[in-house]
């Protein structure tokens, strides 16, 4: 299969922080720079994230609030034909690009990688062990995920009536057709959340999610939760 391109595509809400730092990382890890679109789709941020995507030379794309409208909008406008979910605190593995290639060469046209967090709590560094399982449960849009733009555009992109859950409701359906694979090298990403919330209480209430919508719980049952309990 031809290799042409990996288009890079970022949700960022206010992440002056990590957004130069990630483009800078993208491009000195990349083994063929060159063939990398880096798009940073901002859902209204009221720092300087755009400012510093642009002076990095990304594609900076505007839309309205929400994770799976703004990947959405990210895809729409991609060149490449292969699509990398990133979110802007996580850093992947050197030579992220030919391990993709990879994959897609092999026709495994969707996956991720293995992930570790920027933290030594013994749970945090055990959760991460685990993502190198093919386990659906072990999956989670913090390891990043490539797919081809054909069979995104196929299983209709991200569901945008998912505030949260949108990374697994479309894992869910790549694993309804066996069409995941978990690249054995490790992406790194910030534990930030879980140092502000408190590890226990977020892994509860993340584990919470997981079980509501498992037993049936709508997207808007879903957010309403995540608000009551996390934001």
């Amino acid at each position: 299969m031809r290799i042409p391109g990996l288009s890079i595509i970022i949700p960022t809400l206010n992440e002056a922080a990590t957004i130069e730092p990630l483009i800078d990382h993208l491009r000195s890890s990349a083994a063929m720079p060159e063939s990398l679109e880096i798009i940073v789709v901002d859902g209204g941020s009221i720092d300087e994230t755009i400012a510093f995507a642009k002076a990095k030379k990304a594609k900076v794309q505007s839309s309205p609030k929400g994770r799976a409208k703004q990947m959405n909008a990210g895809a729409a406008v991609a060149s490449h034909d292969i699509l990398y979910f990133l979110h802007a605190d996580s850093f992947p593995p050197e030579n992220f690009d030919h391990l993709i290639y990879q994959e897609i060469g092999k026709w495994n046209l969707a996956g991720c990688f293995r992930m570790r967090f920027d933290s030594n709590h013994w749970w945090l560094r055990l959760a991460s062990w685990f993502t190198q399982f093919s386990w659906r449960a072990c999956r989670g849009g913090d390891q990043s995920q490539f797919i081809t733009k054909k069979l995104f555009e196929e299983l209709g992109g991200f569901d945008e009536s998912f505030i949260i859950y949108e990374d697994n409701d479309l894992i869910n359906k790549l694993y309804a057709i066996d069409e995941f694979v978990v690249i054995n090298h490790l992406l790194t990403t910030s534990a930030r959340r879980y140092r502000q919330n408190g590890t226990w209480k977020l892994q509860y209430h993340f584990g919470a999610i997981y079980v509501k919508k498992w037993f049936g719980a709508s997207a808007q049952e879903l957010h309403e939760y995540y608000q009551r309990k996390i934001a």
